[in-house]
């Protein structure tokens, strides 16, 4: 199992939720078998993705006013978007969904890198998989939009996108969506209600029997934490 702290945006980083996220991982009885991955501590290694996409011609730099800049190499101010191919048609084989197309038309010139020197979330997860050798990203369905953007990202760098399910989202009493401001969603706040660490494993494993936490999650699933 890997574990893998996304925390590319700064401004929200702070400490104490990454030691919650290993408090409760713990709580649950899920152990990671390597050294825990921080997004923000392979800048370079996203950096050189960049300037890769720059240099071959499938990203390009643009100022403040999302105006094109010329030229090939990152500099303080400046931001990097993708260049989507016009007239594409991306399909790909969902494990939940099934084939999936999205028209290249309809999608934008997306940011891969900040002005501020940092890469996207998007372009980080989709580096940050293939070099992890994740080959199965597991998600929820409203990431399915962003799937085109890292097939061609990926196809740009010359490297091949994973295999995708998305999962239906989890919802409320309502049927609304769960949102962090107005429902409870928190681990920590069930720990506090009483909940055993058994019972929350069982929810998420959707098998109401009792379930043993020491059975091995393959290599190539990917396990990732956000600190938000």
């Amino acid at each position: 199992m890997l574990l893998r702290i996304e925390d590319t945006d700064e401004a929200r980083n702070r400490p104490e939720l990454v030691d919650l996220i290993y408090d409760l991982l713990s709580w649950l009885g899920i152990d990671w078998d390597e050294e825990p991955v921080f997004q923000s501590q392979r800048r370079e290694r996203h950096r050189e993705a960049v300037e890769s996409l720059l240099a071959c011609g499938a990203a390009y730099l643009c100022d403040a006013d999302n105006q094109p800049v010329a030229g090939t190499t990152l500099r303080p101010g400046l931001a990097a978007r993708f260049r989507m191919p016009a007239g594409r048609t991306v399909t790909f084989q969902d494990v939940v969904r099934g084939d999936v197309s999205f028209a290249s038309d309809d999608l934008e010139d997306f940011v891969v890198w900040r002005s501020a020197g940092a890469a996207t979330f998007l372009l980080a997860n989709a580096v940050d998989d293939v070099d992890m050798g994740v080959t199965h990203a597991i998600r929820g369905e409203d990431l399915l939009s962003g799937v085109p953007k890292v097939i061609l990202l990926l196809e740009a760098l010359g490297v091949q996108a994973p295999v995708y399910a998305h999962l239906p989202l989890l919802v409320n009493a309502s049927r609304k969506k769960l949102s962090k401001r107005r429902d409870d969603v928190s681990l920590g706040d069930y720990r506090a209600r009483g909940y055993l660490p058994e019972a929350m494993a069982n929810c998420w494993a959707g098998d109401r029997r009792t379930t043993s936490r020491s059975v091995p999650c393959p290599r190539s699933w990917r396990s990732s934490a956000s600190r938000t």
